[in-house]
């Protein structure tokens, strides 16, 4: 599953120094930062609307559509901010076996 992310990872980081006229990602890249979670914002929207639908229809390509969407746009935040998907993973990998509630109390209060 990670190679996905890693190649992913790997053009989003190409795509930095490109024109912003070449791709989408350079376009997004140029626009700066506002730009890309006013996206990352956008898709956790259409993912919600999609999951409503999908529990009442059934249907969940829509639902995996948007969260394509979501996580890909969350991929250009995170190389945005000088992050790669595996920091994510290791997040994930972190909290493996954790039960939800401790990992949620030992989160420092801000």
């Amino acid at each position: 599953m990670s190679d996905t992310l890693t190649r992913l990872a790997q053009v989003l980081e190409e795509r930095k120094g490109a024109a912003a006229d070449s791709s989408y990602v350079a376009s997004l890249y140029h626009k700066g930062l506002n730009k890309i979670l006013e996206k990352v914002g956008e898709e956790s929207v259409e993912t919600i609307i999609a999951a409503k639908d999908a529990a009442v229809s059934g249907d969940c390509s829509d639902v995996i559509y948007e969260t394509a969407d979501l996580w890909f746009h969350s991929m250009v935040m995170l190389a945005q901010l000088g992050q790669h998907p595996q920091a994510v993973l290791d997040e994930l990998d972190r909290r493996f076996g954790l039960s939800g509630h401790d990992e949620k109390a030992s989160r420092p209060s801000n």
